[in-house]
């Protein structure tokens, strides 16, 4: 009796200690979406907890997209070191009209959705330099749904969603979401509450970084808390 108690006792034990200990390339699949509707990726429980504000206009946060997003999840999410969060500072129309669209569909699809808007950054921005000054009415003026929807066909997003799999009538659900609308919007405040003054922004454990607002910098305060 008691070798069998004991081998139920161990065996609840490596029962727990699966539950709770990094799973090395399981973690990139882990997605979490807060109360205040931000993305998390990778382990909840992870030593390091990462928090990105980023705004999809900022040629900085492209930078930094194509610089760290791949190193961040290949060298500590996947091994259950870090999780990265994803909150928005959303500065203008455009950005607002990005981030409903990352936002949209399933947890699952939000990083991917991110990345893709983040990587072609500089060919859909373009076109705001040669839009007509018609153009650029629809994009202030109207409705909210009219609105998203002018700056959507203006910049070619509709043919960005569509290579992520949402066609039109999904696009538009998404861009009529006045719910995340407001989610978007109260980050952003958060944002200047907790002092931000500048994209791309990063909290660890909570702690604002000041003066770190690329890679590099970043990356030398990982380092130094692993």
């Amino acid at each position: 009796m008691r070798l069998i108690r004991l081998a139920a006792i161990a065996a609840a034990a490596l029962l727990s200690l699966a539950a709770t200990s990094p799973v090395p390339g399981n973690w990139t699949a882990k997605v979490a979406v807060t109360p205040t509707g931000s993305h998390v990726l990778g382990n909840p429980n992870a030593a390091l907890k990462l928090s990105e504000y980023i705004s999809y206009t900022c040629s900085h946060c492209a930078n930094f997209d194509r610089e760290a997003s791949d190193r961040l999840r290949v060298n500590m999410v996947a091994q259950g070191k870090l999780s990265v969060e994803v909150r928005h500072l959303v500065r203008d129309p455009i950005d607002m009209t990005v981030a409903m669209l990352t936002n949209c569909g399933p947890p699952t699809k939000f990083f991917a959705n991110h990345t893709a808007f983040l990587r072609s950054q500089s060919h859909w921005l373009a076109s705001a330099n040669s839009a007509s000054a018609a153009q650029q009415s629809r994009w202030t003026s109207g409705t909210q749904r009219s609105r998203f929807q002018a700056i959507a066909s203006d910049f070619g997003f509709y043919a960005i969603m569509e290579t992520r799999g949402y066609d039109r009538m999904a696009v538009e659900r998404c861009l009529a979401d006045a719910n995340m609308a407001q989610k978007l919007a109260s980050q952003t405040s958060e944002a200047v509450r907790l002092g931000v003054d500048g994209t791309p922004a990063f909290l660890l454990n909570g702690e604002l970084l000041a003066g770190t607002h690329d890679w590099q910098s970043l990356k030398a305060q990982l380092d130094a808390r692993l």
